[in-house]
């Protein structure tokens, strides 16, 4: 009977730890396949007015894994550029001490800024693609991140990665720090 319970229990832990693959597009053409999940949100500020928010999407163009990046910020206030060019990067520190270097897809890019008048706000939209290193994704399927660092053209900045928040903005539990290790396997061939 024990062994019954303890099995029933393994069974339930294994599929409660199971992420499911949900995609936004899936499908093949006459140039190749592609495969992209759904924006996941990674970070969320809300403080005095202010919101931003940072969402990864991963993708598989034909072979190629991406991940997507994109910054929403939001304020009274006129919110100055950033802008992603060849030499833009994010570094993402594991809780294993290893740092992972993305490197962008030099398609250069300084979003987009857009009033919204009900509001009363701005809005300023930057989306980029970075490309993964050799060996980098081993490496992020086996350890949580806890540190992200974009290197734009003009500044370097940190977000602290959380293990799990609700999102103000979705109303969703998310868990951040294990994005990689749970989504990573949605973009392989």
């Amino acid at each position: 009977m024990k062994y019954f319970f303890f099995l029933l229990l393994f069974g339930l832990s294994l599929n409660l730890a199971a992420q499911e693959c949900d995609y936004a597009e899936k499908f093949t053409d006459s140039l190749g396949t592609y495969k992209s999940t759904k924006d996941y949100v990674i970070s969320e500020k809300n403080f005095a007015g202010k919101s931003s928010y940072i969402f990864f999407k991963l993708i598989n163009s034909s072979g190629t894994p991406i991940l997507n990046f994109q910054s929403i910020q939001k304020s009274a206030d006129f919110i100055k550029a950033t802008c992603f060019d060849g030499n833009s990067k994010l570094y993402l520190q594991l809780e294993n001490g290893k740092i992972i270097t993305l490197i962008h897809d030099t398609d250069e890019s300084c979003g987009t800024m857009v009033r919204i008048e009900e509001e009363n706000k701005y809005s300023r939209y930057l989306a980029g693609n970075f490309l993964f290193l050799t060996g980098s994704i081993e490496d992020l399927k086996s350890s949580p991140i806890s540190l992200l660092r974009v290197k734009s053209v003009t500044e370097i900045t940190d977000f602290i990665v959380k293990k799990e928040f609700v999102s103000e903005l979705t109303g969703k539990t998310y868990q951040p720090s294990v994005y990689f290790m749970n989504y990573l396997k949605c973009i392989e061939d």
